[in-house]
């Protein structure tokens, strides 16, 4: 049985004259957490998280890749899935298993295993787990109940439904050019874009998805969209000229309220027989090196803060990220009551896995995502632009 973390190290700067400073780096609406970090000063005074939004993921990441060049990394940051392989390959994260081995098992136990699983590199613990998500399809209700259709549970059906829709010049499906979703997309047909930490990218499965990807958009079934283009696409979304499109549960919170339509939420399709994987989307929390043990300590006390079922499930309220812990799901049933919807989409995670943990992964999703685009405006063959994006990958 492990043991609690023992009250001289969760408040290891108790008796300084000033609490210990955590500065925490996030892509989260700042607001929230804010407000996270206001509470978990005002319980103890050992330490004050000062949270800094840093924009998105990726703008976040670069942020952090400068600050750790020039040594002037903060004590806690969040750390997208995809850069968190290659941060800990390069040395640029604490090891928190010291910490880590003491916490209690009805703590780790019940977070769901995927999430937990995901924070290790090579036996050592250097993410824990925080916001999550899962893939999920979006749609927009009004126009399937017009036109008598339901929700596509596979690719195949996907398809069949964006011909049903395709009038008046409607596109139905936004075939958007994000690694992430395209690799639920393979995952759901039982393949994978790595395999044995080389990549995939071509792979039968990969090259099956593109093709329908690129078939959809050629014949006007499709919308091919880059991820700059969001406002855009979320436009067309609303206005009904795109009615589906593959995106993050946490997308909800803003996407419902976008004027002009309802939204509608389904698991994402799945092409292979039986049940399929799903990459498991969000980030990590990491203490980037140079942390010393007080501030480390700080940090995984933070973590445990938010970490409480009770907040956790106002989290999950407030952003429709998935529940982290399993006992947060019976902390959700009034909640999910009034968002079915939501309550299936989330019960996709009991066949999430971690994503890739290749460090060099995150560079190869850039290649992927260019092919994605190459593909579907029509520029090369789906077998051509993920050839190229393997070779560039593989030098």
């Amino acid at each position: 049985m492990r043991r609690l973390l023992p009250l001289s190290l969760l408040f290891l700067a108790s008796a300084q004259a000033a609490p210990i400073r955590i500065e925490f780096w996030h892509a989260m609406n700042q607001g929230t957490v804010a407000g996270y970090a206001r509470d978990f000063n005002r319980s103890q005074s050992a330490y004050e998280v000062v949270p800094v939004a840093g924009g998105n993921y990726r703008e976040l990441n670069d942020k952090l890749g400068a600050a750790l060049k020039a040594g002037k990394a903060p004590a806690l940051a969040q750390v997208e899935f995809t850069r968190f392989a290659r941060l800990a390959a390069d040395g640029q994260l604490a090891d928190l298993s010291r910490l880590t081995d003491a916490l209690p098992d009805s703590l780790t136990r019940d977070v769901y295993a995927p999430a937990w699983r995901a924070g290790e590199v090579n036996g050592k613990r250097y993410g824990l787990p925080w916001n999550i998500s899962v893939p999920v399809l979006m749609y927009n209700a009004g126009t399937f109940r017009r036109s008598g259709v339901t929700p596509p549970q596979t690719w195949a059906e996907v398809e069949a439904t964006s011909r049903k829709l395709a009038t008046g010049g409607r596109r139905p499906l936004v075939a958007t050019a994000d690694a992430w979703t395209f690799e639920a997309n393979v995952t759901s047909r039982g393949g994978s874009l790595v395999l044995n930490g080389r990549p995939n990218l071509n792979g039968p499965e990969a090259v099956e998805a593109l093709t329908q990807l690129a078939r959809m958009s050629d014949a006007g079934l499709a919308q091919p969209r880059k991820l700059s283009e969001a406002t855009r696409a979320a436009f067309d979304f609303a206005r009904g000229q795109n009615v589906m499109v593959a995106a993050s549960v946490a997308n909800w919170t803003d996407a419902r309220r976008l004027p002009f339509f309802q939204l509608g939420i389904a698991p994402f399709p799945c092409e292979k027989v039986g049940p399929c994987s799903l990459p498991l989307g969000g980030a990590h929390l990491v203490v980037p090196r140079g942390a010393n043990a007080q501030e480390q300590a700080g940090a995984l006390a933070f973590w445990q803060f938010l970490m409480d079922p009770d907040r956790l499930a106002e989290w999950v309220k407030s952003t429709a990220y998935a529940p982290t812990r399993r006992s947060v799901t019976p902390l959700l049933s009034d909640w999910y009551a009034k968002n079915p919807q939501i309550r299936a989409a989330h019960a996709q995670l009991d066949r999430a896995v971690p994503r890739p943990s290749a460090p060099a992964f995150e560079a190869w999703t850039l290649l992927l995502e260019d092919a994605i685009s190459q593909a579907t405006t029509g520029k090369l063959s789906a077998k051509a632009a993920l050839d190229e994006a393997q070779r560039r990958a593989e030098r």
